[in-house]
């Protein structure tokens, strides 16, 4: 049976346009083909069919392991920095159980709990920075979202572990920061150890330093358990599933490195994307920070990710450059009918949230920053979804809004920041996500005092 809405160009050119500038591929689709099309961007001898219409997504994952199933083997692009016993890789009831274990540290009360470690995390580094020079928004974000992951996660606060994780992992994850270091992901013949000065070879030989910091911290907290810590790596050694059963060291490993990866490569770049945003329209910078200041000196932590404008800007920022692209492959069970199109069992069928967010129907101008959209109506978890949909849902979405808030106000309303060129930020691959390509180069003028004092803005150190 002929292939639905194919996109025309040879498969291999694709798959390289897919890689090099994933944006203008989605878009020159798009236009020919509005809701549904075909592609062979991944080299499969299955179709991959990407989806932006909300109603269709919205029958995808209602129908999930009926019409349509997850299949972790989708997700072996990951497998390099997660392994294959993470969360994303399993399926079925084993997917199922896992994720029941791994909710619990990322809701309710746990979440007020990282709040103020959030806020102090965000003033120790920007204070560290230079003033009147210029830095890459993305990298401080990075440095903050990093030492977030490290605390709330690991329970690691300072000392000789902590700065060597810190380090590696910063040093593994710039390895994909560019269209052309990202294609070791999708091209495994690239992925071959050739000696410490390849670049798979440093990835590997990278990986292995981490390994070993990790299972020297997990084999620590076995030796000496303190049932009184509430890191995440400490709730998921005490979980047990229905059977009884703890996590092994193994499973522990690749959901540490799951939580690394997805938890702060993502949220460093939404956040490096809002405050390009907020500086880059005054407008919006001036909003916020009349509402941030209305809640006073020193506010609770909880209180700001209440605001309502700031959680709009949030919501603005993951929705016009959303920093992952698709959702986690389905895989049609039987023949299936999506909007009007036969699908063959066997077909993988991914949500395009790129291109659901920027749907001129849901979002009127879909390229303007227009943060009160999301003041104005409500929109359904199938119209606006930077965190996917389903079963396969982001598990720390919740810690990802609150830090994206918590950070964002702490720097407003305490540093005098501005971009430090008028050059527009572009959406660009790093790895499997969008992240601006110049990093949101900025500077620190000043600190910033409320409007009520008599100066608004100290001077700068010189």
């Amino acid at each position: 049976m002929p292939l639905l809405n194919v996109v025309k160009t040879p498969s291999i050119i694709q798959r390289f346009q897919w890689i090099a500038d994933p944006v203008i591929y989605m878009e020159k689709a798009v236009q020919e083909y509005p809701d549904i099309f075909s592609t062979l961007v991944a080299g499969s001898r299955y179709p991959f069919v990407f989806v932006n219409h909300p109603q269709a997504i919205q029958e995808i994952f209602t129908n999930d392991r009926k019409k349509f199933a997850a299949v972790g083997e989708e997700n072996k692009i990951l497998e390099p920095l997660i392994g294959d016993y993470s969360v994303i890789m399993l399926e079925g009831n084993k997917h199922k159980q896992r994720r029941q274990l791994l909710m619990p540290p990322f809701h309710g009360e746990r979440m007020r709990a990282y709040g103020e470690l959030i806020c102090n995390l965000s003033e120790k580094v920007i204070s560290q920075l230079p003033q009147n020079q210029p830095f890459s928004a993305r990298s401080a974000m990075q440095d903050i979202s990093l030492q977030v992951i490290l605390q709330a996660v690991f329970g690691l606060y300072e000392g000789e572990r902590y700065q060597q994780l810190k380090q590696l992992l910063s040093l593994m994850l710039d390895l994909f920061r560019s269209p052309l270091s990202s294609s070791f992901l999708f091209f495994r013949f690239l992925q071959k150890d050739l000696g410490a000065w390849s670049p798979w070879g440093k990835f590997v030989r990278q990986r292995q330093e981490i390994d070993q910091l990790l299972y020297a911290e997990i084999a620590a907290r076995r030796e000496h358990p303190d049932p009184n810590r509430v890191d995440i790596l400490s709730l998921l050694m005490s979980a047990k599933d229905e059977e009884g059963n703890s996590m092994t060291d193994k499973e522990l490993r690749d959901e540490l490195m799951t939580l690394l990866f997805a938890g702060h490569e993502t949220t460093a770049t939404a956040m490096a994307w809002a405050l390009y945003w907020i500086h880059h329209l005054p407008q919006v910078r001036e909003k916020l920070l009349q509402e941030v200041d209305s809640l006073g000196e020193s506010p609770d932590p909880m209180s700001i990710a209440r605001l309502p404008y700031l959680s709009a800007v949030c919501n603005e920022t993951l929705r016009i450059y959303p920093v992952g692209m698709l959702t986690f492959a389905r895989v049609a069970q039987e023949r299936v009918e999506l909007l009007g199109h036969q699908l063959e069992p066997g077909t993988r069928v991914y949500g395009c949230i790129y291109l659901v967010h920027q749907r001129e129907d849901l979002y009127p101008k879909p390229k303007q920053f227009k943060p009160e959209r999301f003041l104005e109506r409500q929109f359904s978890p199938y119209e606006f979804i930077p965190f996917g949909a389903g079963a396969r849902r982001c598990i720390g979405d919740a810690l990802a809004q609150l830090e994206m808030k918590l950070v964002l106000a702490t720097i407003l309303s305490r540093y005098q920041l501005a971009l430090a060129d008028n050059q527009p930020e572009i959406p660009r691959r790093r790895g499997v996500t969008l992240a601006p390509a110049g990093g949101v180069k900025m500077v620190i003028t000043g600190q910033r005092v409320r409007p009520e004092s008599p100066q608004v803005v100290t001077t700068a150190r010189s």
